[in-house]
């Protein structure tokens, strides 16, 4: 996996141009001299576990042929008081919609992905307390 990103000369925003042949930018705060045009990078590290932790949810139900037509999760983090201002603690709130969804299976699938599968959740789960909470919505 690759990536770079380059400052744009203006403020405190960057353009990042991923392996993939994918850009986004980000950018500061004003109070850092951003011009607030685009997500924190910070910002963009909680959305990635958010996406990397809905993706296995998503994918282990698929797999075990549930009838599941949508997920979502909330994110709440806190970060430290002093630099380097890690994340300390990140809860997920899943809400998965679907058909005759058992609580057991959604259970199972978000441990799965809190566990063993997701990268992103993992690794921050060396700085941050990590809690998981979820409601179904059956349609």
């Amino acid at each position: 996996m690759q990536c770079t990103v380059r400052w744009t000369g203006e403020g405190m925003s960057f353009v990042a141009e991923t392996g993939s042949n994918h850009a986004l930018v980000m950018d500061g705060a004003p109070e850092a001299g951003g011009r607030n045009v685009a997500p924190r990078p910070m910002e963009l590290l909680l959305a990635g576990t958010g996406g990397c932790s809905a993706f296995d949810v998503v994918l282990i139900l698929k797999k075990g042929r549930h009838l599941v037509r949508g997920c979502e999760v909330s994110l709440q983090a806190e970060r430290a008081e002093q630099d380097p201002r890690v994340f300390t603690r990140i809860h997920f709130h899943f809400r998965v919609t679907g058909t005759q969804l058992r609580r057991e299976a959604v259970a199972r699938a978000i441990e799965l992905s809190a566990e063993k599968y997701c990268s992103a959740s993992i690794m921050l789960g060396k700085t941050a307390e990590i809690t998981h909470d979820f409601e179904i919505v059956e349609v």
